[in-house]
Formats: structure tokens, C-alpha cells, sequence
């Protein structure tokens, strides 16, 4: 197959890809040719030797015996036919010049066991048997070089010296034709033969183009898409960033508001009993009204730290602290710190066999806190009602917490919005609570979602992944 003419609509690239490719093939199928016949050149050198001291004529002279003629052909002469083409092999392979130089190395040797055998017809096969080696370098001109040296060597010999080609002294003049013949029918099938090699190969090296250069593309595609989303992450972050700032503007306008009323109290409270102190010290001390404003100082000052809590809680990013932390005795620390309410009762159900997760024990109390205690002021003013905390989980497995109440519930309205900073419907408070628990269980990795119906209560669910339980294995 020629790449110009059967490959349907190929591309330049792919033509040129292709016939670099069967170049690349056909030159690595030479040069382990040529190493192939630098083998086969030594075990030739041998038999040769062998052949000139068991069957080639053997001299005598009186009781001291002295090698022949053929003898010291088969060392010299084989060596000369042998070291010329190791070198070309070892030094040139792979070149046009190498496989030229092995060819014609080649059928000389041929000649020269024809010789050494006395003209035997068995030794000629050697010639057809070099052939069909030198036919593995998929090259014509090789077998043409080859058959012109060995046709060429027949005509020759077959003049001036016949007893060493046909083992007569006196054959037909047209005896070369005979094994010129039979050399051109074989090179046929030879040549034919290795023109459906170099098809197959031509066919081989186009596919092996197309996987390359779609491999390629889909390489160029991926970093493009790699490209693509790193300046999305970037833009990303840089909206988060936006949106941050934005947010932070919101939240301080929020907080000065929720800071304003407590500070208002905490300023009228003071007032009142810097003027009660300065008239009568003494009798301050019974006056009903001054342990009144003290203890209004003392709640409008508790909210206002818890403002600023909830804001550094949002506002900083640490990265959770992992380390085994047993669920069961977090679980109690966090209703402990939750102020009771008289009719609600909030009920640790996580079992005590639980596996220990990896947590943070900072982080992970103050996201139970958040959830209890919205689950508490969830429940309507004067009805009784329950706050449950479940949890289960494996050593290898996921783990989730529950924390369930039957409360009112959460409309269906405001459920998508729980989770945005500073939104609250509370009279008081500024909208980070639930916002503050997302992040933190997002830090774990993890996830958090809800489920309410109105009037029937709400059930706050976190998946945590396996590898919390396997770290603290």
C-alpha cells in the first residue's frame, strides 16, 4: 500500500507521521538484519574451515601431512569475506552501503563452499538459501546485487574454471543459464514475497500515526482543559474573594446594627448607676435596680462577645486539626455548654461502642453547639418537645451525625437559604450560625443537609467520608 494512494483523506501530518514511522520500522528491521549476518558470517567461517579439512582434498607428502590449498582459502579467504561484512554491520548498520557489501560477502562465500565441496549440487543450495536471508531487508536491489554477483561468479568460474563450479571439467556452455534460471525464479517469489511485507509495514506505521496523533490531540485537549480549569479555579477564587469582601462590608454593617442595641443597654445600664453611685455609695447597695442593670450589662455583654465569636468564626479559615476524638463525650460537652430550656430535652443517643473518629475536637463541638442550639429555640415557646443526637459510622465506612428535633419546623421558602451568611429570621443574631456549621464541616470534608417539614420538626444530617474513621484507626 503507498500512503498517497490508500489512506482515504489523510492529513499532511498524518502522511508525514506515517512515512517517518516506516522509516524509523524499516531501518530498525536492517540493522538487526546486519547484526544477523555478522552471526551468520562466523558460523560460515567455521563450516567453511570444517568443510576444507574433512571433504575439500587433502595433500601428503611422504609421512608428513600439509593442509591443502582449500585450507588455507577456507582461513584466509573466509576471513576476508567475514571481517568485511562484521565491520560494515558493527560500523555502518543499518546503511545501503552495509547490505550491498553483506549481499555480495554473501554469495562470494557461497562460491567459495561450491568450491571447497568440488562443484557438489547440494552445496548450491547455499545460494538459494542466502537469498531468501537477504530477502529479510526488504530491499530489491539487494537481491538484484546479490543474484548479478552469484550469476556473474558462475559465468566467470564457469569459463576459466568449471571443475569448481559443476564438478566436471568439461560442462555444457549453457549450464550458467540453468542456475541463472532458477535464481530468477526464486528472486520472484522473493520479491513478491517482501512487497507484502513493506504493504503490511506501510499499513502498520499509517495506523500507528493515527493512534499517535490522536493520542496527541487528546493530550492538547487535555492540557487545554487543564488550562480551562485552572483559570476557572483562578476566577473562582477571585470571585470568592470578591464575593468575600463583599460579604465582609454586609457583615459589618450587620454587626454594628446587632452591636448597637446591646451597647445601647450596656451605656444606659452604666449611666444609671454611674449617677446612682455618685449621689449615695452607700445606699446603692439597696437599691433593687443597681444588681437589675448589672445583670443587663452582664447579658447585652455576653451577646455582644457572641457576635464577635460568631464573626471570627466565620471569618477565619483555620484548617481543621485532625485527631481521634470519641463522639459520644464531644456530644455531652455540647449540650452542656447549650443554656436549657424548661420542656425540651435534648438526648445524647450516640452509642457508646461507636468506632473513635478523626476529628477537630474545636471545631466539630462548637458545629454540635450551633446545631443543638437552634434545635432548642426551634421548638415553639410553651410546647415540650425533644432534641436527639444520633451518630453511626464504621472504621472503613462513612459516618453520619443526626441531629433531629420536633420543633415547628423550617418553611419551605427559607429552607435553600439556612445556609447563606447573615441570613437569620431571628429577631436577634446575625445569620452566621448555620453558615459558620457549613464551613466547618466542609474543612472535614464533608457535607451537611437538611430536612424539615412545618410543624413536625427538622433533622440536620452530616455525612462525614471513611477517611475520618480510618485516620483515627
Amino acid at each position: 500500500m503507498r500512503l498517497s494512494e490508500d489512506v482515504s483523506g489523510p492529513t499532511v501530518a498524518l502522511k508525514e507521521r506515517a512515512v517517518l514511522l516506516f522509516r524509523e520500522h524499516l531501518g530498525a528491521v536492517r540493522r538487526r538484519t546486519d547484526r544477523l549476518f555478522a552471526g551468520l558470517m562466523l558460523a560460515q567461517w567455521a563450516f567453511g574451515i570444517l568443510v576444507a579439512l574433512f571433504v575439500a582434498p587433502y595433500g601428503w607428502r611422504g609421512k608428513d601431512g600439509a593442509p591443502h590449498a582449500h585450507v588455507y582459502a577456507a582461513l584466509f579467504l573466509g576471513a576476508a569475506l567475514t571481517v568485511f561484512p562484521i565491520a560494515l554491520a558493527r560500523w555502518r548498520p543499518g546503511d545501503a552501503a552495509t547490505r550491498h557489501g553483506v549481499a555480495l560477502a554473501q554469495m562470494l562465500w557461497s562460491s567459495l563452499l561450491i568450491h571447497l565441496t568440488g562443484g557438489r549440487l547440494e552445496t548450491h543450495f547455499h545460494v538459494f538459501v542466502s537469498l531468501a536471508f537477504l530477502s529479510l531487508y526488504r530491499d530489491p536491489w539487494v537481491l538484484l546485487s546479490a543474484s548479478c554477483a552469484t550469476v556473474a561468479d558462475h559465468i566467470i568460474r564457469g569459463f576459466l574454471w568449471p571443475e569448481s563450479v559443476y564438478g566436471i571439467v568439461d560442462p555444457e556452455w549453457w549450464r550458467f543459464l540453468e542456475h541463472a534460471f532458477w535464481v530468477g525464479i526464486l528472486n520472484m517469489v522473493l520479491l513478491h514475497a517482501g512487497r507484502g511485507m513493506r504493504r503490511e509495514m506501510r499499513e502498520v506505521a499509517v495506523r500507528r500515526a493515527e493512534l499517535e496523533l490522536a493520542r496527541e490531540r487528546e493530550e492538547e485537549k487535555s492540557a487545554a482543559l487543564d488550562r480551562a480549569l485552572r483559570e476557572l479555579s483562578g476566577f473562582q477564587e477571585h470571585l470568592i474573594r470578591v464575593e468575600k469582601l463583599a460579604a465582609v462590608g454586609q457583615l459589618a454593617a450587620s454587626v454594628g446594627h446587632e452591636l448597637r442595641n446591646p451597647l445601647a443597654a450596656v451605656r444606659n445600664a452604666h449611666a444609671y448607676l454611674s449617677r446612682r453611685l455618685s449621689r449615695d455609695v452607700i445606699g446603692a447597695a439597696d437599691d433593687p435596680r443597681v444588681p437589675q442593670f448589672l445583670g443587663v450589662m452582664e447579658r447585652e455583654l455576653g451577646a455582644c462577645a457572641k457576635i464577635i465569636s460568631d464573626l471570627l468564626d466565620f471569618a477565619r479559615e483555620r484548617p481543621p486539626a485532625l485527631q481521634p476524638c470519641p463522639l459520644r463525650p464531644l456530644v455531652d460537652e455540647a449540650i452542656g455548654v447549650v443554656p436549657p430550656r424548661d420542656g425540651v430535652r435534648i438526648l445524647n443517643e450516640v452509642p457508646e461502642s461507636l468506632p473513635v473518629p478523626c476529628l477537630d475536637k474545636e471545631q466539630f463541638r462548637q458545629v454540635l453547639v450551633n446545631l443543638v442550639q437552634n434545635a432548642v429555640e426551634a421548638m415553639p415557646t410553651g410546647r415540650t418537645g425533644q432534641v436527639s443526637v444520633l451518630a453511626e459510622g464504621q472504621d472503613t465506612g462513612p459516618w453520619a451525625i443526626r441531629v433531629i428535633d420536633d420543633g415547628a419546623g423550617i418553611p419551605p421558602d427559607v429552607l435553600p437559604k439556612i445556609f447563606e451568611p447573615l441570613f437569620t429570621t431571628k429577631t436577634r443574631g446575625t445569620g452566621l450560625g448555620l453558615a459558620i456549621v457549613a464551613n466547618m464541616v466542609q474543612r472535614h470534608g464533608g457535607t451537611i443537609s437538611v430536612r424539615s417539614e412545618a410543624g413536625r420538626g427538622s433533622e440536620f444530617h452530616i455525612h462525614l467520608p471513611a477517611t475520618a474513621a480510618a485516620q483515627a484507626a
